[in-house]
């Protein structure tokens, strides 16, 4: 922990719309014998002075690097932290929890906006999808988008419905239903609707969720993304420096992203391994590494396109590129293997139990892999793939350059 935990707990309540009004006993009680109140100015607004007394400190913007520096200049007395409903979904309980500890939190939770949200809906909330967009790039929206799905989007403002409704056209959603809730569980509790594709709303309540229930365009120019790796090709902007379909899902198979694991993509090309790869997950991450800026570029819009405009792009070659990059839980080469050095800093930044793969088309890279294989052992294959093509008024077979594939997962006893 980055601060010592105080003596006293520190309480955290989740406040709605509905305000003092909404809240219960025990979270009245706790607010009332605060000495300390910290919460966003909407929030200190909706705590009566007469009952609440303590002292009222109004979050910081940036919030995070100020939650240590608060919570020592009033350690040992009486805190209470607003949060908008519950405070662990999203919320500021996340980062008292990581700075503080759980033991030092009392965390009195108020129905989440997701809650109110599927309640007025008839929505199942474990079957809902939830994308925040708060603090966040409303591109995260295209990473879940499919035929029925419904999705509830925590928006950042009064522009964000406009903003998912432009998405949506965008991506080949535009028949898809959106619904605006304005104030949930408020006495100004509202709500309007519409079709993305004629969405033309005046933007609304700040406070808001959008709800969409989504349906594609069947006639629309953007190619139908499936949830698994080997989204079509025609998905990526690229200049010829693209990881083929089948060969990406074959590499990313290898690869095995799990939830929360860092990828390198070294060679990005046009970013389709690290974007697969955040694909898969949420919580999946990658670092994109291109030495020529018009890649680096095209990296960053297909990221975007694609929902994980988290994707890190470092403009660089490797290996020099890779100094100072969070450890990698897998790192994948597609290009440069021949690059003095590069192998062995890949394989170096590796823990046990982290994953290598390495493509190459060219002999010379081919036999740098055969040694390796001898050495670490790990799997070395050929992929071939043929696709049908017009010969003449019949049809025939056209092979694509063979890629040879050697993946490994590094042990203990591994050498550098």
């Amino acid at each position: 922990m980055s601060s010592a935990a105080p003596p006293v707990p520190v309480t955290v309540v989740g406040v709605g719309a509905d305000g003092w009004a909404g809240l219960t006993a025990g979270a009245r009680s706790a607010l009332t014998s605060a000495e300390v109140l910290i919460g966003g100015p909407r929030q200190l607004d909706l705590l009566p002075r007469a009952d609440c007394a303590g002292l009222r400190v109004a979050w910081p913007s940036p919030l995070r690097p100020a939650v240590p520096k608060l919570m020592a200049e009033h350690a040992g007395r009486r805190i209470a932290v607003l949060a908008s409903g519950d405070p662990m979904f999203y919320g500021i309980g996340r980062a008292l929890s990581e700075e503080l500890g759980p033991d030092a939190l009392r965390v009195l939770p108020h129905p989440s906006s997701v809650s109110y949200a599927c309640a007025r809906l008839g929505w199942p909330v474990e079957d809902t999808e939830v994308v925040t967009v708060v603090g966040r790039p409303v591109a995260r929206l295209a990473a879940v988008l499919h035929e029925r799905r419904r999705i509830l989007v925590l928006s950042a403002g009064a522009p964000t419905p406009d903003e998912i409704a432009a998405l949506l056209r965008e991506r080949g959603f535009g028949p898809s239903r959106m619904r605006v809730l304005e104030q949930l569980g408020s006495e100004r509790e509202d709500a309007y609707e519409g079709t993305a594709h004629d969405w033309d709303h005046a933007p609304g309540d700040p406070l808001n969720v959008v709800a969409v229930d989504c349906r594609r365009d069947p006639a629309a120019p953007v190619p139908r993304l499936g949830a698994t790796p080997g989204l079509p090709d025609t998905a990526y902007e690229h200049d010829g420096q693209l990881t083929k379909r089948h060969v990406r899902a074959a590499t990313l198979c290898a690869l095995a992203p799990a939830p929360g694991e860092l990828l390198w993509d070294i060679g990005g090309g046009s970013g389709s391994i690290g974007i697969e790869w955040m694909r898969t997950h949420p919580s999946c991450r990658a670092v994109a590494v291109e030495r020529v800026p018009e890649r680096a570029g095209r990296i960053t819009r297909n990221a975007h396109a694609l929902g994980v405009p988290g994707l890190r792009v470092v403009v660089g070659a490797a290996p020099d590129a890779l100094a100072g990059l969070p450890a990698p839980d897998a790192v994948f080469i597609g290009g440069g293997l021949t690059a003095p050095g590069l192998l062995d800093a890949a394989w170096a930044a590796l823990a046990p139990g982290g994953r290598l793969v390495v493509n190459t088309v060219t002999l010379e890279s081919e036999a740098v892999l055969a040694d390796r294989y001898r050495r670490h052992g790990g799997e070395l294959v050929k992929l071939a793939v043929a696709h049908a093509v017009p010969v003449g008024g019949f049809t025939g077979w056209r092979q694509a350059m063979p890629v040879t594939q050697w993946s490994v997962t590094k042990t203990q006893g591994d050498r550098e």
